[in-house]
Parts: C-alpha cells; structure tokens; sequence
C-alpha cells in the first residue's frame, strides 16, 4: 500500500507541458526538450510517389505493406502503335499516350471518344468537350504498321547485350533508340 501510495505521489508530481511552451520538469532527471531534433545517427527519407491514381470514391485497390498501390506490369508502352481487339472501338488502329499501371488501363489517341461536360466560368462559356477514355490493357494488341498485322510481344537480347521487345509474328523489333527519344521529347514539351 506504502509503494502504491508513493508512486500516485511521483505521477502526481510528474507534469508535462503542451508542445511548444518551455518545460522545465524533468523525467529522471533528464530535461524535456520542447522539440525533438534528429539524432545524429538517423536518417529519414522521404519518398514521392509519381503514381497517378483516377479512382473513384467507392474504389479500394489492393495495396502493399507501405500504402502504396499494387502496379500491374503491361505489355504495352507510350508510343506503342496498338489495335483495339475487343469492345465498341474493335479494330481500330492508335497510339498509346498514358497507362495507368494500377488497374492496367491504357490511353489511346483518338479512340473511346466520350463527352466531358465543362462548366462555364464569369470569363468563358459552358462547353461539351470530348475526351479520349481508358480501355483495358487486355483489350488492345500490338500492330505492326509494315505489315498490317497484330501480333503478341516477345523479348529477347541483340548482339550488343541490350534486352528488346519484338513482334512474334512478323520479327520486328519495337525498342529502338530513335524511337524513345522521340516519346521523351513529346513528354518533356507537354
């Protein structure tokens, strides 16, 4: 009871102020700081996340331990010319401008046309603009301009060592130097 009594005594005794304002109590026998500057030893890294998410508000994604989403990986890339093999858009021929990875859905020019109604401000007027929408991944195929033909992707290495995506159909090999530089420059000027 003597032990109970004494400690109700130090807690009683123990007072902590509100973050911000000078403290003078101390907690055996070491000063509370106001605030807490970094140790010497630790680090934190702060990560930003590049990830752009269109979910709506009644969507939940399956996410990793750290919070972030579950990315799909995609046989197709920006700049890759795809034909459309199943939907309204089926056997239409276009270019991919965006991906989302999160739920592997693709962008591609000109296809899926769908009306977005914008509203008028003091300045400009209301006006129905149309927009292209997202078709999933598993929905359009690589085509080859040459040849007329869709066909699925492969990968393999040249004599160099470098590692590349082909046709299987007809060969051709997709990555090329010439046309990545031009995808990051149209990128860059956006």
């Amino acid at each position: 009871m003597a032990g109970m009594a004494a400690l109700q005594g130090a807690m009683a005794s123990l007072s902590v102020s509100a973050p911000g304002a000078a403290s003078t109590s101390s907690f055996w026998g070491n000063r509370l700081a106001t605030h807490s500057a970094p140790q010497p030893g630790i680090r934190f890294m702060v990560k930003i996340c590049p990830i752009e998410m269109r979910l709506k508000r009644w969507e939940r994604k399956k996410c990793k331990p750290n919070s972030l989403p579950v990315l799909h990986k995609m046989h197709v890339r920006i700049g890759d010319t795809v034909q459309v093999i199943a939907g309204r858009e089926k056997g239409k021929v276009g270019e991919v401008t965006r991906l989302f990875k999160h739920n592997s859905t693709v962008i591609v020019k000109d296809l899926n046309l769908k009306s977005k109604h914008k509203k008028g401000t003091e300045d400009e007027p209301g006006e129905i603009v149309m927009i292209e929408g997202p078709i999933h991944s598993s929905n359009v195929m690589l085509y080859s301009k040459e040849k007329n033909v869709t066909s699925r992707v492969g990968h393999k290495f040249l004599e160099d060592g470098t590692k590349v995506r082909y046709l299987v159909k007809t060969g051709e090999v997709i990555d090329s130097v010439e046309k990545w530089v031009k995808v990051f420059k149209e990128g860059n000027s956006e």
